[in-house]
């Protein structure tokens, strides 16, 4: 039970990760979840260290102007911990996440910018093609609280496809885990998980081939992508990064490409119409089940070689040579150590670089800059509406020496 000295009204000062910037009375920085910058809540506390503290805004003392109703009733203090910023207005939304983006690249590695979120053809609303579920004693499904193991049991999610809507209907059992997928125009299924053990059943339970696989169509070409390998949740998200991608690669025929973190091949067969069978494509992944899967996508591209590899210092000695042209989509935490040196040593002509995480990102481009390659620019897409999450594309070229090039008098 919360005790009077857990709650105290401060003013939102800035947006972080996490929540609302305020000060506490006894000085220390409280991040605020359900708030927004200039508004007075009443913030009741969920965490607190000598430094500093979070909390949940549970009462709002003077509102915003972008404040709206959020279109979830669990999107609410002690509730569904997913969307951060249902309670923000679109506008809002976009500024927090720009604010977010420009103050990572500032403060971690000494960049300033100016950017826009790019916006996406279709509302947020039903855009997310996978939902990892939770399950409650009594089988329904449910998503947790923010930095909390507690469940809140869903009876849908208005973020993600409507077709997802018989799962919510159905009981799951004693399962650990249901994650729903509505990729491509195929009947939507579910991967559910019992400690190690995996199964694909449809949306009411019922057994499914566990290698049934999704298939969807990106750029005029069919991705087969199966039940365990990683696919972008929103729906609008790979052809929007596909095509960033290509415009910043700049591929011609016969180019070599290297697509690092290479899932089931998205990039890959992209670039791999470029570069023609007179190129060269090498993909490196790590999981077995996307290995599988871009060994399928890529029958008909012969100059696709896919390596079972995790992406290490190692891998990119191997995988890259002297002028590639390098794609990198890793997970949210970022690069391994010593990848960044390996590639600056292997000399690409450029760097495309996919990051879900504006932190880690502007950590690697600070070792980039410091090994000689340089932002030359980057686009930021909200593929993940209704949070603080945003989806960095970005273009990074080898530091020209000018000296090098000056013609002596």
């Amino acid at each position: 039970m919360t005790t009077p000295e857990a709650r105290e009204s401060v003013r939102i000062e800035r947006p972080a990760t996490g929540g609302g910037v305020a000060h506490l009375s006894d000085g220390r920085v409280v991040f605020v979840r359900h708030s927004l910058p200039g508004e007075v809540v009443e913030l009741e506390l969920t965490e607190s260290s000598k430094n500093f503290a979070r909390g949940d805004a549970v009462e709002v003392l003077e509102p915003s102007a972008e404040r709206v109703t959020p279109i979830c009733p669990v999107a609410k203090p002690g509730g569904c911990g997913g969307c951060d910023l249902q309670h923000a207005s679109p506008r809002a939304q976009n500024d927090w996440k720009v604010f977010l983006v420009q103050d990572h690249l500032q403060r971690i590695a000494g960049i300033e910018v100016e950017l826009t979120i790019e916006p996406l053809p279709e509302p947020a609303l039903n855009s997310r093609t996978r939902l990892r579920c939770a399950v409650t004693e009594s089988g329904q499904l449910a998503l947790r609280v923010a930095r909390s193991h507690d469940l809140v049991p869903i009876s849908e999610c208005a973020v993600s496809e409507a077709a997802f809507a018989p799962a919510f209907e159905n009981s799951w059992g004693k399962v650990d885990e249901v994650e729903l997928r509505a990729i491509g125009d195929g009947e939507p299924f579910a991967v559910v998980r019992r400690g190690e053990l995996y199964d694909v059943v449809g949306l009411d339970g019922t057994r499914r081939h566990p290698d049934t696989q999704s298939r969807v169509s990106v750029r005029n070409f069919v991705y087969s992508v199966g039940p365990r390998s990683f696919w972008q949740s929103h729906r609008d998200g790979p052809e929007v990064l596909v095509d960033q991608v290509l415009a910043y690669a700049q591929l011609t025929k016969g180019d070599h490409a290297v697509d690092l973190f290479s899932g089931v091949g998205l990039f890959s067969i992209a670039m791999a119409k470029e570069v023609g069978p007179s190129g060269k494509v090498v993909a490196v992944e790590s999981s077995p089940f996307s290995v599988r899967d871009a060994r399928q996508n890529a029958q008909g591209f012969p100059w696709v070689k896919i390596r079972e590899w995790t992406v290490s210092a190692r891998a990119i000695n191997d995988a890259v040579m002297e002028n590639d042209i390098v794609v990198l989509d890793p997970p949210r935490i970022g690069l391994a150590k010593g990848v960044v040196e390996a590639l600056a040593r292997r000399k690409p002509r450029r760097v495309v670089y996919v990051s879900c995480d504006a932190a880690t990102f502007a950590r690697d481009l600070a070792s980039f800059e410091e090994n000689g390659i340089e932002l030359k620019d980057m686009k930021v897409y909200d593929l993940f509406p209704m949070t603080e999450h945003v989806e960095i594309v970005a273009l990074l070229e080898p530091i020209v020496d000018e000296e090098a090039f000056s013609i002596a008098d």
